[in-house]
């Protein structure tokens, strides 16, 4: 099964990590959750699920106004060829989340590390950074530096990479 949204917040604070998280109806897109700004400050964050033709999955997070270029991408995050969007069942299975709700906090349910996670560094000159905590229906915000602690208390690299134009 996966994470909960209190599991996760759990195991921040065993890290040692302090997040505030703001509660609020679910938000789908990056235009639904825009209409939160003012009220939520630093870095908001847009998620892309992707695989490659042998399989390998990615999520590549970046800020929610970065233009990424798709048929590029691939020779940035190390994939395999051109990448397509992950299917949702296997968004489920290896991040634990549905469409709307993906976030840099589903690496916490890759117990396996089938996922690349991949942060662009534009989003990481954010002192603080914002993403759905396992659902769309809240936001949590964690300093950039703890979001790298997080990452890799799950056993995950936290590869900074150019991916945004």
């Amino acid at each position: 099964m996966p994470k909960t949204e209190a599991e996760l917040m759990a195991f921040l604070a065993e890290l040692g990590i302090a997040a505030s998280t703001k509660r609020h109806p679910p938000l789908y897109t990056v235009a639904d959750s825009q209409a939160l700004r003012g009220e939520i400050a630093g870095g908001h964050t847009k998620n892309l699920f992707l695989k490659d033709k042998k399989d390998n999955f990615f999520l590549v997070t970046v800020g929610e106004d970065a233009v990424v270029d798709l048929k590029q991408i691939h020779q940035v995050i190390g994939a395999a060829g051109r990448v397509s969007f992950g299917k949702p069942e296997m968004l489920m299975e290896l991040l634990g989340v549905t469409p709307g709700a993906v976030t840099v906090f589903g690496v916490i349910n890759d117990t396996a590390n089938r996922v690349k996670l991949v942060l662009d560094k534009n989003l990481m000159e954010h002192a603080v950074i914002n993403g759905h905590p396992l659902t769309n229906e809240a936001t949590t915000s964690i300093a950039a530096s703890d979001l790298i602690k997080f990452v890799e208390a799950t056993g995950h690299d936290a590869a900074i990479l150019k991916v945004s134009a």
